[in-house]
This record gives structure tokens, sequence and C-alpha cells, in this order.
């Protein structure tokens, strides 16, 4: 994300000065700019409501959760050689991970750990989906990370 913020404020040719105005712009407008870049504008606004990043403050704050619902309207497009579909796994692990409050425990572990997997190009099966989910419900707290972990192992091998 900020790889694609900083190439954003080259693009504009925006300086530091200009960035929690250009990042105004972007959440004004999420649908008309690449997700990462509405991510990274989110980052770089504080809530005006509870003081925190916008769209990471509690579940509650309506600021917050007005933000976070608006990063899924920008647009998604696929990242050159990776699977289609990809990109989409990796947006949702971010959003989850970057907003864990409003989800499982499980959930965030598993996405939280599935994340390097989908960076890299890589997109599991709808099988390999189940696979997890079906490790996670049936396991311990202790066992749940480092069965999860063998499971992207044999996912990477596969």
């Amino acid at each position: 994300m900020e790889e694609e913020w900083s190439a954003f404020l080259r693009d504009w040719d925006a300086g530091g000065d200009q960035e929690v105005a250009l990042a105004e712009m972007v959440t004004a407008e999420p649908d008309r700019h690449d997700w990462r870049v509405v991510d990274a504008a989110l980052d770089r606004l504080v809530c005006s409501a509870c003081g925190d990043r916008l769209s990471r403050g509690p579940v509650g704050c309506s600021a917050c959760d007005l933000a976070h619902g608006f990063r899924y309207a920008a647009i998604e497009t696929d990242r050159p050689g990776v699977p289609p579909g990809n990109e989409h796994a990796v947006r949702v692990n971010v959003s989850v991970v970057r907003r864990p409050q409003g989800n499982s425990e499980n959930e965030v572990l598993v996405r939280r750990l599935v994340l390097p997997v989908l960076l890299v190009g890589l997109l599991p099966t709808t099988e390999e989906a189940q696979r997890v989910s079906a490790l996670i419900k049936r396991s311990s707290p202790a066992q749940k990370p480092v069965l999860i972990e063998q499971a992207i192992e044999e996912m990477l091998r596969g």
C-alpha cells in the first residue's frame, strides 16, 4: 500500500504538505481509486469521532464503520501474474487484519497467517480453504496456529 501511495503522490506531483488534503480527496471518492490507495489514504486521516486512524476505530464508531465500508467501493484490479481472485483475497484479508475488531479470533488468525501466501501470488483452492476452516473449528486454541501453518506449508508444496 505504501508503494501505491508513493506512486500516487508522484503522479499527482504532491509533496508531503499536500498529503492529508490528497488523502481526504481520495476517501471522499473511493470508487475512483485503487483499493490500496484508498487504504493508504485512510491511514493518513484521523477519525473525528474516536481519534483513531480513520476506519480502524472500534466497531460502533459510526465514522470508522462508514469509512471501513467505503474501502470496498474502491477499484480492485488483479495484479499481473497472479490467478484471478487473488487480489480480492488480498484485499479482504488486509481489511480483516487492519480492522480485526469486527471478526472472530479464528477469522483474524487465519487471515493473518494466509496473507503472506496471497501476497506472493498464490490463491488457495476452495477445498484448501474449507480444510483450514475445518481445522480451526475442531482445534484447541493452542493447536490452531500450528495447524494453520502446517496447512499453509502443504498449500505451498502442492
